[in-house]
Protein backbone atom coordinates (compact mmCIF):
# COMPACT_ATOMS: atom_id res chain seq x y z
CA UNK A 1 0.00 0.00 0.00
CA UNK A 2 1.72 3.76 -1.16
CA UNK A 3 1.68 6.40 1.27
CA UNK A 4 -0.71 8.23 -0.10
CA UNK A 5 -3.60 5.68 -0.09
CA UNK A 6 -2.57 5.10 3.34
CA UNK A 7 -2.75 8.59 4.87
CA UNK A 8 -6.59 8.38 2.65
CA UNK A 9 -7.24 5.61 4.71
CA UNK A 10 -6.11 7.04 7.70
CA UNK A 11 -8.03 9.86 7.22
CA UNK A 12 -11.54 8.23 6.10
CA UNK A 13 -11.11 6.13 9.73
CA UNK A 14 -10.29 9.15 11.52
CA UNK A 15 -13.51 10.85 9.91
CA UNK A 16 -15.91 7.79 10.22
CA UNK A 17 -14.23 6.88 13.81
CA UNK A 18 -15.53 10.70 15.08
CA UNK A 19 -18.82 10.86 13.52
CA UNK A 20 -19.52 6.97 15.26
CA UNK A 21 -18.01 8.31 18.51
CA UNK A 22 -20.49 11.70 18.31
CA UNK A 23 -23.33 9.24 17.16
CA UNK A 24 -24.04 11.19 14.17
CA UNK A 25 -23.68 8.36 11.33
CA UNK A 26 -26.13 5.34 11.16
CA UNK A 27 -24.91 3.54 7.83
CA UNK A 28 -22.18 1.86 6.14
CA UNK A 29 -19.62 3.34 3.76
CA UNK A 30 -16.97 2.09 1.31
CA UNK A 31 -14.26 4.10 -0.71
CA UNK A 32 -12.07 2.35 -3.62
CA UNK A 33 -9.79 3.46 -6.30
CA UNK A 34 -8.30 1.44 -9.04
CA UNK A 35 -11.02 -1.21 -7.85
CA UNK A 36 -9.53 -2.08 -4.75
CA UNK A 37 -11.16 -0.79 -1.25
CA UNK A 38 -9.29 1.52 0.50
CA UNK A 39 -11.60 1.96 3.48
CA UNK A 40 -14.77 0.77 4.14
CA UNK A 41 -17.09 0.58 7.25
CA UNK A 42 -20.30 0.16 9.17
CA UNK A 43 -21.68 1.98 11.79
CA UNK A 44 -24.56 2.30 14.30
CA UNK A 45 -28.04 0.02 14.04
CA UNK A 46 -29.24 -2.81 11.92
CA UNK A 47 -32.59 -3.08 14.14
CA UNK A 48 -32.45 -0.89 16.71
CA UNK A 49 -35.62 -2.41 18.50
CA UNK A 50 -33.73 -5.54 19.24
CA UNK A 51 -30.07 -3.30 19.40
CA UNK A 52 -28.41 -5.41 16.29
CA UNK A 53 -25.41 -3.26 14.98
CA UNK A 54 -24.76 -2.79 11.30
CA UNK A 55 -21.52 -4.85 10.06
CA UNK A 56 -19.97 -4.46 6.75
CA UNK A 57 -22.37 -7.07 5.36
CA UNK A 58 -25.59 -5.49 6.31
CA UNK A 59 -28.41 -5.77 3.62
CA UNK A 60 -29.91 -1.76 2.56
CA UNK A 61 -32.70 -0.94 0.36
CA UNK A 62 -30.89 1.23 -2.52
CA UNK A 63 -34.12 3.57 -2.93
CA UNK A 64 -33.73 5.26 -6.44
CA UNK A 65 -29.98 3.61 -6.88
CA UNK A 66 -31.82 0.80 -7.99
CA UNK A 67 -32.91 2.67 -11.01
CA UNK A 68 -29.24 2.48 -12.68
CA UNK A 69 -29.82 -1.49 -12.04
CA UNK A 70 -32.90 -1.42 -13.33
CA UNK A 71 -32.10 -0.26 -16.67
CA UNK A 72 -29.19 -2.93 -16.58
CA UNK A 73 -31.67 -5.33 -16.81
CA UNK A 74 -33.17 -3.68 -20.07
CA UNK A 75 -29.56 -2.86 -21.73
CA UNK A 76 -29.12 -7.55 -21.41
CA UNK A 77 -32.32 -7.77 -23.01
CA UNK A 78 -31.50 -5.10 -25.72
CA UNK A 79 -28.07 -6.39 -26.10
CA UNK A 80 -29.45 -10.06 -27.08
CA UNK A 81 -31.56 -7.95 -29.35
CA UNK A 82 -34.57 -9.06 -27.59
CA UNK A 83 -35.86 -5.23 -27.91
CA UNK A 84 -34.49 -2.41 -28.59
CA UNK A 85 -34.37 1.35 -26.39
CA UNK A 86 -36.08 2.76 -29.52
CA UNK A 87 -39.31 0.54 -29.78
CA UNK A 88 -42.46 2.21 -28.41
CA UNK A 89 -43.11 1.01 -25.35
CA UNK A 90 -46.66 0.16 -26.31
CA UNK A 91 -45.06 -2.45 -27.92
CA UNK A 92 -44.58 -4.31 -25.13
CA UNK A 93 -47.36 -2.43 -22.95
CA UNK A 94 -50.07 -2.44 -25.29
CA UNK A 95 -53.17 -1.08 -23.12
CA UNK A 96 -50.94 1.27 -21.83
CA UNK A 97 -53.10 4.59 -22.48
CA UNK A 98 -50.02 6.50 -23.72
CA UNK A 99 -48.43 6.72 -27.03
CA UNK A 100 -45.43 7.78 -28.86
CA UNK A 101 -43.30 7.17 -25.99
CA UNK A 102 -40.10 4.84 -26.26
CA UNK A 103 -38.59 2.57 -23.83
CA UNK A 104 -35.69 5.27 -24.27
CA UNK A 105 -38.03 7.71 -23.01
CA UNK A 106 -38.62 5.93 -19.70
CA UNK A 107 -35.03 5.00 -19.38
CA UNK A 108 -33.95 8.51 -19.45
CA UNK A 109 -36.96 10.29 -17.67
CA UNK A 110 -38.39 12.24 -20.42
CA UNK A 111 -41.59 10.50 -20.98
CA UNK A 112 -43.89 13.27 -19.26
CA UNK A 113 -45.80 10.40 -17.63
CA UNK A 114 -47.63 11.07 -14.46
CA UNK A 115 -46.53 10.29 -11.11
CA UNK A 116 -47.48 7.02 -9.75
CA UNK A 117 -47.53 7.83 -6.14
CA UNK A 118 -49.76 10.64 -6.51
CA UNK A 119 -51.91 8.32 -8.13
CA UNK A 120 -52.28 6.19 -5.52
CA UNK A 121 -52.37 8.62 -2.59
CA UNK A 122 -55.71 9.66 -4.08
CA UNK A 123 -57.37 6.50 -5.80
CA UNK A 124 -55.54 3.81 -3.63
CA UNK A 125 -57.23 1.86 -0.34
CA UNK A 126 -54.16 1.89 1.49
CA UNK A 127 -55.31 -1.56 3.73
CA UNK A 128 -53.57 -3.20 0.23
CA UNK A 129 -50.28 -3.47 -0.50
CA UNK A 130 -49.91 -2.63 -4.49
CA UNK A 131 -47.80 -3.95 -7.36
CA UNK A 132 -46.93 -3.13 -10.11
CA UNK A 133 -49.74 -4.59 -12.44
CA UNK A 134 -51.75 -2.49 -9.96
CA UNK A 135 -49.83 0.65 -10.75
CA UNK A 136 -50.49 -0.24 -14.63
CA UNK A 137 -54.28 -0.58 -13.56
CA UNK A 138 -54.61 2.26 -12.10
CA UNK A 139 -52.64 4.26 -14.98
CA UNK A 140 -55.57 2.88 -17.29
CA UNK A 141 -58.17 3.15 -15.40
CA UNK A 142 -57.96 7.19 -14.43
CA UNK A 143 -55.86 7.54 -17.30
CA UNK A 144 -54.11 11.31 -15.51
CA UNK A 145 -53.11 13.77 -17.79
CA UNK A 146 -49.59 13.39 -19.24
CA UNK A 147 -47.05 16.22 -18.23
CA UNK A 148 -45.73 17.08 -21.68
CA UNK A 149 -44.88 15.88 -24.99
CA UNK A 150 -42.49 12.95 -24.70
CA UNK A 151 -38.77 14.43 -25.43
CA UNK A 152 -39.78 17.70 -24.38
CA UNK A 153 -38.84 17.90 -20.55
CA UNK A 154 -36.63 15.85 -18.54
CA UNK A 155 -38.54 14.77 -15.25
CA UNK A 156 -37.88 12.69 -13.01
CA UNK A 157 -40.19 9.92 -13.01
CA UNK A 158 -40.85 6.44 -11.05
CA UNK A 159 -44.05 5.58 -13.22
CA UNK A 160 -41.58 5.14 -15.93
CA UNK A 161 -38.96 2.56 -14.16
CA UNK A 162 -42.09 0.84 -12.90
CA UNK A 163 -43.11 0.46 -16.69
CA UNK A 164 -39.45 -0.63 -17.36
CA UNK A 165 -39.60 -3.20 -15.08
CA UNK A 166 -43.30 -4.56 -16.55
CA UNK A 167 -41.09 -4.45 -20.16
CA UNK A 168 -38.65 -6.90 -18.72
CA UNK A 169 -41.16 -9.40 -17.60
CA UNK A 170 -43.20 -9.23 -20.79
CA UNK A 171 -40.10 -9.27 -23.02
CA UNK A 172 -38.11 -12.34 -21.04
CA UNK A 173 -40.93 -13.75 -19.77
CA UNK A 174 -39.46 -14.11 -16.31
CA UNK A 175 -40.55 -12.20 -13.17
CA UNK A 176 -38.47 -9.00 -12.77
CA UNK A 177 -36.77 -10.47 -9.92
CA UNK A 178 -36.14 -14.11 -11.16
CA UNK A 179 -34.79 -12.18 -14.33
CA UNK A 180 -32.33 -10.10 -12.91
CA UNK A 181 -31.04 -12.37 -10.41
CA UNK A 182 -30.34 -14.83 -13.10
CA UNK A 183 -28.92 -12.06 -15.48
CA UNK A 184 -26.99 -9.69 -13.82
CA UNK A 185 -26.98 -10.63 -9.92
CA UNK A 186 -25.88 -14.48 -10.48
CA UNK A 187 -23.19 -14.04 -13.12
CA UNK A 188 -21.61 -11.29 -10.69
CA UNK A 189 -21.60 -13.13 -7.73
CA UNK A 190 -23.56 -10.90 -6.48
CA UNK A 191 -24.83 -12.99 -3.56
CA UNK A 192 -26.64 -10.77 -1.20
CA UNK A 193 -28.77 -8.64 -3.91
CA UNK A 194 -32.13 -9.57 -4.49
CA UNK A 195 -35.58 -7.63 -5.66
CA UNK A 196 -36.84 -7.48 -1.82
CA UNK A 197 -40.30 -6.27 -0.62
CA UNK A 198 -40.23 -6.82 2.83
CA UNK A 199 -44.31 -5.84 3.92
CA UNK A 200 -45.46 -7.62 0.92
CA UNK A 201 -43.45 -10.56 0.81
CA UNK A 202 -43.58 -11.16 4.08
CA UNK A 203 -40.19 -12.84 3.37
CA UNK A 204 -37.35 -11.83 6.23
CA UNK A 205 -33.58 -11.91 5.51
CA UNK A 206 -31.05 -12.17 7.80
CA UNK A 207 -28.54 -9.19 8.13
CA UNK A 208 -30.85 -6.59 7.13
CA UNK A 209 -30.65 -2.98 7.87
CA UNK A 210 -34.00 -1.00 8.86
CA UNK A 211 -34.93 1.94 7.96
CA UNK A 212 -35.27 4.86 10.32
CA UNK A 213 -36.80 8.03 10.71
CA UNK A 214 -37.15 10.71 13.29
CA UNK A 215 -40.48 11.25 14.67
CA UNK A 216 -40.41 15.16 15.65
CA UNK A 217 -43.11 14.47 18.34
CA UNK A 218 -41.82 12.28 20.08
CA UNK A 219 -37.85 12.56 19.74
CA UNK A 220 -36.75 9.91 18.64
CA UNK A 221 -36.09 7.67 15.85
CA UNK A 222 -38.81 5.09 14.43
CA UNK A 223 -39.77 2.85 11.56
CA UNK A 224 -41.41 4.80 8.63
CA UNK A 225 -44.25 2.48 9.03
CA UNK A 226 -45.60 4.28 12.40
CA UNK A 227 -46.11 7.73 11.14
CA UNK A 228 -48.94 8.64 8.56
CA UNK A 229 -46.70 10.64 6.86
CA UNK A 230 -44.48 7.87 5.80
CA UNK A 231 -47.52 5.69 5.57
CA UNK A 232 -46.98 4.28 1.73
CA UNK A 233 -43.54 2.55 2.40
CA UNK A 234 -46.75 0.24 3.41
CA UNK A 235 -49.22 0.31 0.98
CA UNK A 236 -46.50 0.98 -2.04
CA UNK A 237 -44.52 -1.62 -1.05
CA UNK A 238 -45.55 -4.21 -3.96
CA UNK A 239 -43.78 -1.85 -6.46
CA UNK A 240 -40.68 -2.36 -7.98
CA UNK A 241 -38.08 -1.01 -10.74
CA UNK A 242 -38.01 2.25 -9.07
CA UNK A 243 -36.51 0.55 -6.22
CA UNK A 244 -36.52 -2.59 -3.93
CA UNK A 245 -32.93 -3.50 -4.99
CA UNK A 246 -31.20 -4.66 -1.74
CA UNK A 247 -27.53 -5.27 -1.99
CA UNK A 248 -24.41 -4.75 0.64
CA UNK A 249 -21.66 -2.86 0.14
CA UNK A 250 -19.60 -5.53 -1.51
CA UNK A 251 -22.03 -6.77 -3.85
CA UNK A 252 -21.76 -2.90 -5.38
CA UNK A 253 -18.32 -3.04 -6.05
CA UNK A 254 -18.44 -6.10 -7.67
CA UNK A 255 -21.09 -4.27 -10.07
CA UNK A 256 -18.71 -1.16 -10.31
CA UNK A 257 -15.93 -3.46 -11.01
CA UNK A 258 -18.04 -5.44 -13.71
CA UNK A 259 -19.00 -1.72 -15.13
CA UNK A 260 -15.39 -0.75 -15.67
CA UNK A 261 -14.22 -4.08 -16.90
CA UNK A 262 -16.85 -4.47 -19.69
CA UNK A 263 -17.77 -7.47 -18.37
CA UNK A 264 -21.65 -8.50 -18.93
CA UNK A 265 -22.45 -5.51 -20.19
CA UNK A 266 -20.29 -4.26 -23.28
CA UNK A 267 -18.12 -0.97 -23.34
CA UNK A 268 -20.70 0.47 -26.32
CA UNK A 269 -23.79 -0.22 -24.16
CA UNK A 270 -22.09 1.54 -21.39
CA UNK A 271 -21.29 4.22 -23.39
CA UNK A 272 -25.02 4.55 -24.81
CA UNK A 273 -25.93 4.36 -20.97
CA UNK A 274 -23.44 7.22 -20.06
CA UNK A 275 -24.60 9.38 -23.31
CA UNK A 276 -26.73 12.65 -21.94
CA UNK A 277 -29.81 12.92 -23.07
CA UNK A 278 -30.85 14.68 -25.71
CA UNK A 279 -33.94 17.05 -25.74
CA UNK A 280 -36.20 17.75 -28.74
CA UNK A 281 -35.22 21.27 -28.43
CA UNK A 282 -31.62 20.24 -29.16
CA UNK A 283 -30.53 20.90 -25.93
CA UNK A 284 -28.95 18.01 -23.61
CA UNK A 285 -29.47 17.09 -20.25
CA UNK A 286 -26.79 15.28 -17.86
CA UNK A 287 -28.72 11.99 -17.50
CA UNK A 288 -28.19 8.73 -19.45
CA UNK A 289 -29.60 5.29 -18.80
CA UNK A 290 -30.22 5.45 -14.88
CA UNK A 291 -26.84 7.60 -14.50
CA UNK A 292 -26.18 11.43 -13.29
CA UNK A 293 -23.26 12.18 -15.42
CA UNK A 294 -20.96 14.85 -15.10
CA UNK A 295 -17.49 16.14 -16.36
CA UNK A 296 -15.86 17.54 -13.78
CA UNK A 297 -12.72 19.51 -14.79
CA UNK A 298 -9.89 17.91 -11.85
CA UNK A 299 -12.18 14.68 -11.61
CA UNK A 300 -13.21 13.48 -14.80
CA UNK A 301 -16.22 11.75 -15.72
CA UNK A 302 -18.90 11.10 -13.07
CA UNK A 303 -21.70 8.78 -13.53
CA UNK A 304 -23.67 8.90 -10.40
CA UNK A 305 -27.12 7.67 -8.74
CA UNK A 306 -28.76 8.38 -5.26
CA UNK A 307 -31.73 7.66 -3.21
CA UNK A 308 -34.04 8.34 -0.72
CA UNK A 309 -36.94 6.75 0.48
CA UNK A 310 -37.94 7.10 4.22
CA UNK A 311 -35.60 5.44 5.89
CA UNK A 312 -33.09 5.40 3.58
CA UNK A 313 -30.54 7.62 1.63
CA UNK A 314 -28.26 6.28 -0.61
CA UNK A 315 -25.59 7.24 -3.15
CA UNK A 316 -23.33 5.48 -5.66
CA UNK A 317 -20.69 7.52 -7.19
CA UNK A 318 -17.89 6.43 -9.99
CA UNK A 319 -15.38 8.62 -11.47
CA UNK A 320 -15.22 6.19 -14.27
CA UNK A 321 -11.64 7.95 -15.75
CA UNK A 322 -10.07 8.19 -12.52
CA UNK A 323 -11.41 4.68 -11.81
CA UNK A 324 -12.71 6.04 -7.94
CA UNK A 325 -15.75 4.88 -6.00
CA UNK A 326 -17.94 6.12 -2.89
CA UNK A 327 -20.79 4.43 -2.15
CA UNK A 328 -22.94 5.56 0.83
CA UNK A 329 -25.95 3.31 2.38
CA UNK A 330 -27.73 5.32 5.66
CA UNK A 331 -30.40 3.31 7.29
CA UNK A 332 -31.04 6.13 9.58
CA UNK A 333 -32.56 9.23 8.33
CA UNK A 334 -30.60 12.78 9.42
CA UNK A 335 -30.62 15.75 7.70
CA UNK A 336 -29.94 15.88 3.82
CA UNK A 337 -27.57 18.39 3.52
CA UNK A 338 -25.47 16.79 6.72
CA UNK A 339 -25.68 13.85 4.98
CA UNK A 340 -24.07 15.05 1.51
CA UNK A 341 -21.12 17.04 3.75
CA UNK A 342 -20.29 13.68 4.67
CA UNK A 343 -19.88 13.01 1.71
CA UNK A 344 -18.25 15.84 0.13
CA UNK A 345 -15.64 15.21 2.86
CA UNK A 346 -15.03 11.70 1.63
CA UNK A 347 -14.34 12.97 -1.62
CA UNK A 348 -12.09 15.67 -0.88
CA UNK A 349 -9.84 12.75 0.98
CA UNK A 350 -10.17 10.72 -1.85
CA UNK A 351 -8.57 13.04 -4.34
CA UNK A 352 -6.43 14.25 -1.58
CA UNK A 353 -7.67 17.46 -0.99
CA UNK A 354 -8.47 19.57 2.71
CA UNK A 355 -12.01 19.11 4.33
CA UNK A 356 -13.57 19.64 6.98
CA UNK A 357 -15.21 16.90 9.78
CA UNK A 358 -18.92 18.24 8.55
CA UNK A 359 -20.85 20.13 11.76
CA UNK A 360 -23.74 17.65 12.68
CA UNK A 361 -27.47 18.94 11.82
CA UNK A 362 -29.98 18.16 14.67
CA UNK A 363 -33.43 17.69 14.19
CA UNK A 364 -35.48 20.76 14.84
CA UNK A 365 -38.14 20.82 17.83
CA UNK A 366 -41.06 21.45 17.87
CA UNK A 367 -43.42 23.16 20.54
CA UNK A 368 -46.23 21.43 23.12
CA UNK A 369 -49.55 22.37 22.05
CA UNK A 370 -52.64 20.97 22.68
CA UNK A 371 -53.86 19.02 19.40
CA UNK A 372 -57.29 20.60 20.11
CA UNK A 373 -56.26 24.03 18.25
CA UNK A 374 -55.55 21.84 15.09
CA UNK A 375 -59.81 22.37 14.79
CA UNK A 376 -59.09 25.57 13.70
CA UNK A 377 -56.90 24.55 10.85
CA UNK A 378 -58.08 21.79 9.49
CA UNK A 379 -60.13 22.08 5.70
CA UNK A 380 -59.40 22.54 2.16
CA UNK A 381 -57.23 25.79 0.89
CA UNK A 382 -56.52 26.31 -2.48
CA UNK A 383 -53.69 28.08 -3.39
CA UNK A 384 -51.86 29.49 -6.65
CA UNK A 385 -49.01 27.90 -8.39
CA UNK A 386 -47.49 28.86 -11.73
CA UNK A 387 -51.17 30.08 -12.96
CA UNK A 388 -52.70 26.65 -11.48
CA UNK A 389 -54.79 26.46 -8.52
CA UNK A 390 -53.90 23.53 -6.38
CA UNK A 391 -55.72 22.38 -3.53
CA UNK A 392 -54.29 21.56 -0.30
CA UNK A 393 -55.97 19.62 2.39
CA UNK A 394 -54.78 20.23 6.41
CA UNK A 395 -56.65 17.07 8.57
CA UNK A 396 -55.55 15.66 11.75
CA UNK A 397 -54.65 12.05 12.50
CA UNK A 398 -53.45 10.71 15.88
CA UNK A 399 -53.37 14.10 17.24
CA UNK A 400 -51.45 15.13 14.62
CA UNK A 401 -51.55 17.91 11.93
CA UNK A 402 -51.15 17.08 8.26
CA UNK A 403 -51.16 18.71 4.91
CA UNK A 404 -51.85 16.74 1.85
CA UNK A 405 -50.72 18.34 -1.98
CA UNK A 406 -50.74 16.36 -5.16
CA UNK A 407 -51.01 13.48 -3.16
CA UNK A 408 -48.11 13.62 -1.26
CA UNK A 409 -48.39 14.16 2.95
CA UNK A 410 -46.77 16.69 5.39
CA UNK A 411 -46.65 16.16 9.25
CA UNK A 412 -46.82 19.87 10.37
CA UNK A 413 -44.85 20.58 13.29
CA UNK A 414 -45.78 23.57 15.50
CA UNK A 415 -43.34 26.59 16.38
CA UNK A 416 -45.75 28.53 18.03
CA UNK A 417 -49.91 27.58 18.18
CA UNK A 418 -50.20 29.08 14.75
CA UNK A 419 -47.03 28.48 12.71
CA UNK A 420 -45.74 25.34 11.47
CA UNK A 421 -42.81 23.71 10.58
CA UNK A 422 -42.27 20.14 7.93
CA UNK A 423 -39.77 18.33 9.03
CA UNK A 424 -36.42 18.23 6.93
CA UNK A 425 -38.12 20.68 4.04
CA UNK A 426 -37.64 24.57 3.93
CA UNK A 427 -40.81 25.27 4.12
CA UNK A 428 -43.39 26.83 7.30
CA UNK A 429 -46.98 27.52 7.08
CA UNK A 430 -48.86 30.01 9.59
CA UNK A 431 -52.69 30.12 9.65
CA UNK A 432 -54.00 33.76 9.92
CA UNK A 433 -57.62 35.43 9.96
CA UNK A 434 -58.65 33.15 12.10
CA UNK A 435 -62.35 34.05 13.51
CA UNK A 436 -65.06 31.58 14.80
CA UNK A 437 -62.55 29.10 15.53
CA UNK A 438 -61.66 28.81 11.98
CA UNK A 439 -58.48 29.62 9.42
CA UNK A 440 -59.33 32.03 6.88
CA UNK A 441 -55.95 31.10 5.29
CA UNK A 442 -52.70 30.17 5.85
CA UNK A 443 -49.24 31.80 4.55
CA UNK A 444 -46.35 29.52 2.53
CA UNK A 445 -43.04 30.43 3.89
CA UNK A 446 -40.81 28.71 1.11
CA UNK A 447 -38.59 30.67 -1.06
CA UNK A 448 -37.94 34.08 -1.02
CA UNK A 449 -42.14 35.33 -1.61
CA UNK A 450 -44.41 34.01 1.02
CA UNK A 451 -47.37 32.64 -0.86
CA UNK A 452 -51.17 32.39 0.84
CA UNK A 453 -53.30 30.01 0.75
CA UNK A 454 -57.02 30.60 1.14
CA UNK A 455 -59.86 28.57 2.59
CA UNK A 456 -62.44 27.30 0.51
CA UNK A 457 -64.62 24.96 2.31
Amino acid sequence: MSRLVADKQQQLETLFNTLAERGQFNGAILVAEQGQVIYDGAFGYANVEKGQLLNKDSIFELASVSKPITALGIILLAQEGKLHVNDPVEKWIPELPYRSITVKNLLQHTSGLPDYMTLFAENWDKDDIANNQNMLELLIEHQPEIRFSPGDKWEYSNTGYVLLAIIVERVSGKSFPDFMKEHLFEPLGMKDTFIYNRRYSGQTIDNYAFGYVWDVKEERFVLPDTLPETEMVIYLDGIQGDGTVNSTLADLLKLDQALSTGELITKQSLAEAFTPTLLNNGELFPYGYGWLTAKEDTRGMLVSHNGGWPGYATNYKRFIEQKKTLIFLNNVMHDYTYLQAIESACEHILFDEPYEVPAFIPPRKAIQVSPDIYDAYTGCYRIEDEGNMVQVEVYTKDERLLLTIDGQIMALHPVTETRYFIHQAPIELEFVEISDEKARAFILYEGEEPERAVRID
